[in-house]
C-alpha cells in the first residue's frame, strides 16, 4: 500500500486497474471532472480510457465495474453505447436506469468489499420527481452481487477482484498483486487456446 495517511488512495487504485489492464486491454483508468466517460482509443489517444468522476475512488470502482462488464464489441464505442439520462427522470426512465445498474453495481459492491470500504448504492436522481425505493434497489444490487459470488465473476472482474483483495487485505506490494492478477488472466487465456 502507498505510504500516505490516506488508505484509500487514486494513485493506488489507477496503478492497480493500468498495472493489470494497461497491456493486456490497452485501458487506463484516468480521473475525470464531473461526469463519468468510457473513451475507445482513436487517433490521439492510443489506448482506451476508463474515466471516473471528480477524483472520487468511489467512482472509480463503480466505471471500472461497467468496463468489466461490457463485451469486447462495446468497448469499441463512446460509452459502450449506453443511454445515459441525467438526474430528473421519470418513473420509467428511472427504472429502466435502475435495471441496468443493477450487475454493475453488484460488481462495484464486491470491489468495493475487496478494498475493504463501505459500499452504497447510487439510485442517482437527486433531481427527479419521482419517489425511488432505495431500500429496493438495494436489495437488487445485493442479490446480484451474491449471485456473482455462487456463479463466478467474469474474467476481467475476477481478476481485479483478485487483485484489489491481494493489495488491501493481504497487504501485498502493487507489483505482485498486480502480478496475481495478470496470472489470472494470463491462465484464463491459455486455457482458452
Amino acid at each position: 500500500m502507498t505510504l500516505s495517511s490516506e488508505r484509500w488512495t487514486l494513485a493506488d487504485i489507477a496503478a492497480l486497474f493500468d498495472g493489470l489492464f494497461a497491456d493486456t486491454y490497452q485501458t487506463r483508468l484516468i480521473k475525470g471532472d464531473d461526469e463519468p466517460l468510457y473513451m475507445p482509443a482513436d487517433d490521439a489517444t492510443p489506448y482506451h480510457r476508463v474515466i471516473f468522476a471528480r477524483g472520487y475512488f468511489a467512482s472509480a470502482l463503480h466505471e471500472i465495474s461497467h468496463w468489466c462488464i461490457a463485451g469486447a464489441e462495446r468497448r469499441q464505442r463512446e460509452d459502450y453505447g449506453y443511454w445515459y439520462l441525467p438526474d430528473g427522470r421519470d418513473a420509467n426512465q428511472q427504472a429502466a436506469f435502475e435495471q441496468a445498474e443493477i450487475a454493475p453495481q453488484a460488481l462495484e459492491h464486491l470491489f468495493t468489499r475487496a478494498c475493504e470500504r463501505s459500499f452504497h448504492v447510487s439510485v442517482d436522481n437527486l433531481g427527479g420527481a419521482v419517489e425511488v425505493d432505495r431500500a429496493a434497489f438495494e436489495a437488487k444490487v445485493l442479490a446480484r452481487s451474491e449471485r456473482f459470488e455462487r456463479e463466478g465473476l467474469p474474467l476481467r472482474a475476477r481478476a481485479f477482484y483478485h487483485t484489489l483483495e491481494r493489495f488491501y487485505q493481504c497487504s501485498e506490494s502493487l507489483e505482485r498483486a498486480v502480478t496475481a492478477g495478470r496470472a489470472m488472466l494470463n491462465q484464463a487465456s491459455s486455457v482458452r487456446r
